[in-house]
C-alpha cells in the first residue's frame, strides 16, 4: 500500500465562530501559548511522516502561507545581534523537509469541495485531511502517526473519532460502529456516519475529531456528490459513498481534542498546552493554582 505523505489543510474558512478575533487575522494563526494553532497542526503533520501539505485557502489567508515562508531579513537581524536561540526558533516553522503548496477554493461550498480543490496537488495519492483549527493531543506517537500505519496495512480508510457527551452529538457528526467498544487507539469498521444527529437518533456518541486518511478515491465521490444543506458538498457524504465500497475504519483517539474554533475549545486548548510548555509550564501551573485560589 502506497505510503501517505501528503496532508490537505482546509483554511479558506471565514472563522466566524471565532470572531471578532477573526476579522481581521485568520482563525488558524491566534496563537495558543507561543505559536499559531496552525503551526502545531503542521507540526503534528510532520511528526506523522506527511512532509507535503496542500493549503486550500483564500485570499484573506494570505499571513498562513507568510507564516511558513522564510524571512531573510529577519533572519539575518537576528543573527546580527546574537540572539542565536531566535533564529533557531525561527527557522524551525519550516524545516528543510517541509513542502507546502497553496490552491485556492473560490467559493465556501463546504469541506468536500474543499478537500477536492487539493486533487490537482494531491494526485491519484491517498491523503490525509487535517481540520486547522483542530489540536489533538499526543504521547509518543501521534493519532496520526497510527491512522496512516493502519492505512498501509489494511487499506482501510481511517477516521479518527472521540466519545463526547450524548447531549452535544448534534454538533457533529458521528459513527456507527454497530456498539463495538473501543478503547483509545483501538479501530472497527465504521457502517455509518451521521451528519450532527439529534442525541436520540445517534448511533453511538463517537464523534469524528477532524482527521482523515483517506484514498485518492474520494476525488471521484466528491465529484458525485450532490450539495446538501446551504448548498455544501459534505465530505461525510463522500465518506459514506466509499463504505459501500470498501473498508472505512473508525480509530479511537489516544488522548484529546481541542477545538481551537470556538473561544471555549481555545481556552481549554491555551491552558493544556500552557501547563505542558517545556519552559513556560510550571510558572505558568503555579499562576493557574494561585488563581484559583484567590476565587
Amino acid at each position: 500500500m502506497h505510503k501517505v505523505t501528503k496532508a490537505v489543510l482546509p483554511v479558506a474558512g471565514l472563522g466566524t465562530r471565532f470572531l471578532p478575533a477573526s476579522k481581521a487575522i485568520p482563525k488558524e494563526m491566534v496563537t495558543v501559548v507561543d505559536r499559531p494553532v496552525i503551526q502545531y497542526v503542521v507540526e503534528e503533520a510532520l511528526a506523522a511522516g506527511l512532509n507535503e501539505i496542500v493549503l486550500v485557502t483564500h485570499a484573506s489567508k494570505r499571513a498562513i502561507e507568510d507564516h511558513f515562508d522564510t524571512h531573510p531579513e529577519l533572519e539575518a537581524e537576528l543573527q546580527r545581534r546574537g540572539k542565536n536561540a531566535l533564529l533557531e526558533v525561527l527557522r524551525s516553522i519550516a524545516p528543510p523537509q517541509l513542502k507546502i503548496s497553496a490552491v485556492r477554493q473560490g467559493r465556501p461550498l463546504g469541506l468536500g469541495h474543499a478537500v477536492a480543490c487539493a486533487r490537482t496537488v494531491v494526485g491519484n495519492e491517498p491523503f490525509a485531511v487535517l481540520l486547522p483549527d483542530v489540536l489533538v493531543a499526543h504521547a509518543a506517537e501521534t493519532d496520526l502517526a497510527r491512522m496512516t500505519r493502519r492505512f498501509a496495512e489494511t487499506g482501510a480508510a481511517q477516521i479518527l473519532v472521540e466519545p463526547v457527551p450524548q447531549a452535544q452529538v448534534q454538533q457533529y457528526g458521528v459513527v456507527d460502529v454497530r456498539g463495538v467498544v473501543l478503547q483509545a487507539g483501538d479501530s472497527a469498521p465504521m457502517h455509518a456516519v451521521v451528519e450532527k444527529p439529534a442525541p436520540e437518533q445517534a448511533p453511538s456518541n463517537l464523534a469524528v475529531v477532524g482527521r482523515y486518511v483517506l484514498p485518492a478515491r474520494i476525488f471521484e465521490l466528491l465529484d458525485q456528490t450532490a450539495p446538501g444543506a446551504g448548498g455544501e458538498i459534505q465530505l461525510t457524504d463522500a465518506i459514506a459513498a466509499l463504505m459501500r465500497e470498501q473498508s472505512v475504519e473508525a480509530l479511537h483517539i489516544a488522548r484529546r481534542s481541542y477545538d481551537c474554533g470556538n473561544q471555549l475549545g481555545y481556552l481549554e486548548a491555551t491552558l493544556a498546552y500552557g501547563l505542558a510548555h517545556p519552559t513556560l509550564g510550571e510558572a505558568f501551573a503555579g499562576q493557574v493554582r494561585a488563581h484559583a485560589a484567590g476565587l
